[in-house]
């Protein structure tokens, strides 16, 4: 199951700055910035102009994510390119990392330092110990007050695409 954060406002440019506030992060977008659908994407000068050309298109250039009935899903690349400025971020030991790109939830243990908020209800992106985006959660219990137990709700991780992909068996 995919969850998502609700877009603020029908205007792409909106719906990803609001996205990127959650991580007191602050973006802006330029003229390479296009909407397909209810995809997002950024394309350079060349590919932009492509695309103008060609009308069936389905991706091109760097894809940001989507809104769909009026939630935001953002794609890796998107955390990825927000990860440097975000302010709400935590870093995973080795285990907590493994277990939250298979889907789970972080637990107290397995933080080995926290950026940014540390209250109940805020997103955080969630880091490997060598600095990789692995996807983003929600803070379940205050960080400083919670002993033990799940203290970060997965909202998204880097293994959803190929949890999906899976064939059921036959």
């Amino acid at each position: 199951m995919f969850a998502s954060l609700k877009g603020k406002g029908e205007n792409m440019v909106e719906t990803l700055e609001s996205f990127a506030k959650f991580f007191g992060v602050k973006i802006s977008l330029n003229k390479n910035f296009v909407r397909k659908g209810n995809r997002y994407f950024l394309l350079d000068e060349r590919l932009r102009a492509l695309a103008k050309e060609i009308s069936g298109w389905q991706f091109a250039g760097a894809y940001l994510g989507k809104n769909k009935n009026g939630k935001f899903y953002p794609s890796s690349l998107l955390l990825f390119m927000i990860t440097d400025q975000a302010e709400n971020k935590i870093i995973v030991d080795d285990k907590a990392a493994w277990l939250f790109v298979c889907g789970r939830d972080i637990f107290k243990e397995g933080i080995m330092r926290v950026y940014g908020s540390k209250t109940r209800g805020a997103y955080t992106l969630v880091l490997n110990k060598h600095g990789e985006c692995l996807g983003f959660g929600r803070i379940t219990e205050n960080l400083d007050e919670a002993k033990e137990g799940v203290v970060v709700e997965n909202v998204s991780d880097i293994g959803d695409f190929l949890r999906r992909e899976r064939t059921p068996k036959q």
